[in-house]
């Protein structure tokens, strides 16, 4: 296949993977709820963009999820609702800013292993870990920085340091959402992207 047919193959899957994203954000396929907060399965097309098609697609990707995550925040979820109400500002910085650059970093964790003699397993396996990591390491800081004092974030802390909300919100939740997204994210990107080769 010439470089032409190679690079709309390629648009064409990140087309594609922009739907997934949009079909997933407002569906339970992006989400699990549990209580006010949700597991999010929505790494998982950035994980596949930024292995299958470098930077730019994993920021696209990631800011595709961040404004998903940002609609939801005009009635549709409870809590980001609540949260907008708060602040709008730092809403906006911790649903957008912050998926952008997970999926930016993703895509550029990705480029650095793929330059190293560690197994492409490995390089797709760690590159898809860090989309889930990302995702929750900047979420919750920017939760912090800019709710922690509200009366709403301290209502669902109930008396909790800000260590032990932080490890509470984290906690299962956050492991469920790396270990899923990771395997899932590093299965189908690996298998994409060999496909891609062959093509």
């Amino acid at each position: 296949m010439n470089k032409r047919n190679q690079k709309t193959l390629r648009l064409t899957v990140a087309g594609m993977l922009i739907a997934l994203e949009i079909i997933m954000a407002f569906t339970p396929i992006g989400y699990l709820k549990i209580g006010l907060l949700s597991i999010t399965f929505m790494t998982v097309p950035v994980i596949i963009g930024a292995v299958t098609n470098g930077l730019w697609m994993g920021a696209v990707l990631g800011l595709t999820f961040g404004v998903t995550s940002f609609v939801q925040c005009f009635g549709m979820d409870a809590f980001g609702t609540t949260l907008f109400g708060l602040n709008p500002i730092g809403t906006f910085i911790m649903c957008v800013c912050t998926r952008t650059l997970m999926g930016f970093l993703c895509a550029l964790i990705y480029k650095g292993l793929s330059k190293t003699k560690a197994p492409a397993g490995v390089q797709v396996g760690v590159s898809a870990f860090s989309a889930p990591f990302l995702n929750t390491a900047f979420f919750v800081p920017c939760l912090i920085l800019f709710f922690w004092k509200s009366d709403y974030i301290q209502s669902i802390a109930a008396g909790a340091n800000v260590l032990k909300f932080i490890v509470t919100l984290v906690g299962v939740n956050g492991i469920v959402e790396w270990v899923v997204c990771t395997v899932v994210g590093a299965a189908v990107a690996l298998g994409l992207k060999r496909a891609l080769k062959r093509v």
